[in-house]
């Protein structure tokens, strides 16, 4: 019986595909073979390094950003806080030197008051008085009260009328600042003040002599001076009759 040439080739082609399959097994476990020789320990891979990354979830990044959100408004207001602190700090500071200031001068005008009133009332009967027989010590005498342009006039007043006045008709003048029947504190008070200028109204007492008149006139004036300090205290800057 003669075999079919093709069942033949068929059955050598099938050894032929099984040898091969087996030789690249073969190759297969001599390649692992190999590796494991190369390294002794086989790579590890973490549970963490498999897992993939999580995403946070949408709620948890509306916490975040809520989070965020929030510490801007607490970052300003902190330094709201902050920014009212230090203007409180500045009021603070210029209340007290205004304070301060304002003590300080109010202390000094009630001195200038003192202090002006004292002079104005030792001045006003050395600048109204005069005696024809010595007018030029009276004159002097009354000048050592006055300052400014005020001296400057009294004097050109005293020399070119008064003096001339006074010794034709024997003129004497005596003036003092009127005091109470009672005693007590002369008539002047102060009307207005500061530390550079003092107002002082004075009720005077002024006895008139001379030959044009057959007995002694007596006058009651108010005078307003005006006092102002210098390097010799309190002196007169201005007088005038009311």
């Amino acid at each position: 019986m003669v075999k079919s040439p093709v069942r033949t080739r068929t059955g050598s082609g099938a050894s032929r595909n099984r040898a091969v399959a087996a030789a690249a097994r073969a190759a297969t476990k001599r390649a692992e073979r190999a590796r494991a020789e190369e390294s002794d320990e086989p790579p590890t891979v973490t549970a963490e390094a498999k897992a993939p990354r999580a995403e946070p979830s949408p709620k948890v990044r509306q916490a975040e950003g809520t989070g965020e959100r929030a510490a801007g408004p607490e970052r300003r207001g902190h330094g709201a806080r902050m920014v009212l602190l230090a203007a409180l700090v500045v009021v603070s500071l210029v209340s007290a030197a205004v304070f301060g200031w304002l003590q300080q001068s109010g202390e000094g005008t009630r001195e200038a008051r003192a202090q002006a009133l004292a002079a104005a009332r030792k001045a006003a009967p050395d600048i109204l008085s005069y005696r024809y027989q010595h007018l030029g010590r009276d004159f002097a005498k009354a000048r050592t009260h006055l300052t400014g342009g005020f001296r400057q006039e009294y004097a050109k007043t005293t020399e070119k009328v008064v003096g001339p006045t006074a010794k034709k008709y024997k003129g004497e003048v005596t003036a003092t600042v009127a005091e109470p029947r009672s005693g007590g504190t002369p008539a002047a008070s102060v009307v207005s003040a500061s530390q550079d200028r003092v107002v002082v109204l004075l009720f005077m007492n002024q006895i008139t002599k001379n030959t044009q008149a057959k007995s002694p006139r007596v006058d009651l004036n108010r005078v307003r001076m005006t006092m102002v300090p210098t390097a010799g205290g309190w002196k007169v800057s201005a007088v005038d009759a009311l």
